[in-house]
């Protein structure tokens, strides 16, 4: 079974509402997708296009290489069905695997019943061709197959990510409350930042959407943070591929940039694991931290972006502190960052009111499973005039 290189549907999955950033990702790649929807995108390709796919995204979560659709009514025509598959040309009997699912089908009532019937049609078809059973569990770093099974309708694919890609790897100090690196990465693409002009993030937290700015002004990809990838562990792999692409990515890369980007928070704590974070993806050289009030963060005169992501009530803090806390944001940008564009990341629409700014656009995003907004102000020179009197 060639996957390496034989064409087949490639599904590219997201968080919620991020398919929009991505679909962008993989057509800056020279990929043309044949689907989009709300959380991905759909292409043809092989296991070898996966390659650069998995090393270049930022804002996927996993890339599925179909193997087989077909119909399944229960657990038992769908055993029939996998153990056809020619498994012991895709998983070494030595190696490990593991079985991933989303299942919604009348005869399943947990989904780990599912993976169960999936990883006995594996084991039971690899001994039975080479009499010895390869070891599987629950950990998703080796060789890991995922199976889509809904109503009668079932589709097994080769999860050539393994771990999320929506973690990049870097973060190994999350800090309160992190948001997860594709989000921060989509949330800058919305707002049409050149990845040349100043970048500021008050109330920096982690250092997440700092250090993404910066990745993005360096063009420096998460594949150069990470070494093990699903795709590795199937039979057929050539790991001169991957170093050939993972060298591109290297060649790419910048290491300096010529305009500011700027982290505060008003904890030493904070600023501290955003140094580490941004030390252990390699750009804290290129980020200014303080650990000051957010109303005393500089603003250069060089204009850009300003971007905010503050509590907003679920997990941290209280409401009537975060009510005083957004109408000095909303002070601080349109009193002291007049030419900028200003972001506020929330998912509390009524603290957002209290910035006091109308916004020109309202960007929708899901943080886990809350409604969050991206709201963006245009912060004219004129919003701190007075109207004139007639």
């Amino acid at each position: 079974m060639q996957v390496f290189h034989t064409e087949s549907k490639i599904i590219i999955t997201c968080n919620k509402r991020l398919s929009p950033y991505l679909q962008h990702e993989v057509e800056a790649l020279g990929y043309k997708p044949t689907r989009v929807f709300q959380t991905g995108v759909e292409l043809q390709g092989t296991v070898t296009d996966t390659i650069p796919l998995n090393l270049n995204l930022r804002c996927a979560s996993q890339i599925l290489y179909l193997l087989k659709s077909f119909e399944a009514e229960n657990p038992q025509e769908l055993y029939d069905e996998l153990v056809k598959i020619e498994w012991e040309q895709l998983i070494d009997f030595t190696g490990y695997f593991s079985v991933t699912s989303n299942v919604n089908n009348e005869h399943i009532l947990t989904p780990l019943f599912a993976n169960v019937k999936v990883k006995d049609a594996i084991v039971d078809r690899i001994k039975s061709v080479k009499g010895i059973r390869p070891n599987s569990g629950a950990d998703v770093n080796k060789t890991v197959i995922h199976l889509y099974w809904q109503d009668n309708k079932a589709d097994i694919f080769i999860d050539t990510s393994g771990e999320t890609l929506a973690k990049h790897s870097y973060r190994k100090i999350p800090g309160k409350a992190p948001m997860l690196e594709a989000l921060a990465t989509s949330t800058i693409m919305a707002t049409n930042w050149d990845r040349k002009s100043t970048f500021i993030n008050p109330m920096c937290g982690s250092g997440t959407l700092a250090i993404e700015a910066a990745l993005l002004a360096t063009d420096k990809h998460p594949g150069l943070f990470r070494m093990n990838y699903g795709f590795m562990h199937i039979m057929g792999y050539d790991e001169q591929v991957f170093f050939v692409e993972r060298r591109k990515l290297k060649d790419k890369a910048t290491k300096a940039v010529d305009f500011k980007i700027i982290a505060t928070d008003i904890s030493e704590d904070a600023i501290d694991i955003a140094r580490r974070n941004a030390n252990t993806a390699g750009v804290e050289h290129l980020i200014d931290f303080y650990v000051c009030d957010f109303e005393e963060t500089e603003v250069p005169e060089q204009p850009g972006v300003v971007m905010f992501n503050p509590e907003y009530g679920e997990r941290l803090g209280t409401h009537s502190k975060l009510e005083v806390t957004y109408k000095r944001m909303g002070d601080y940008l349109k009193k002291k960052c007049l030419g900028y564009r200003g972001y506020v990341f929330t998912g509390n629409p009524d603290l957002a009111k209290k910035i006091g700014l109308r916004p020109s656009r309202r960007i929708e995003f899901y943080n886990g499973k809350l409604d969050c907004r991206l709201f963006e102000y245009e912060l004219y020179e004129g919003t701190k005039r007075e109207p004139k009197a007639e």
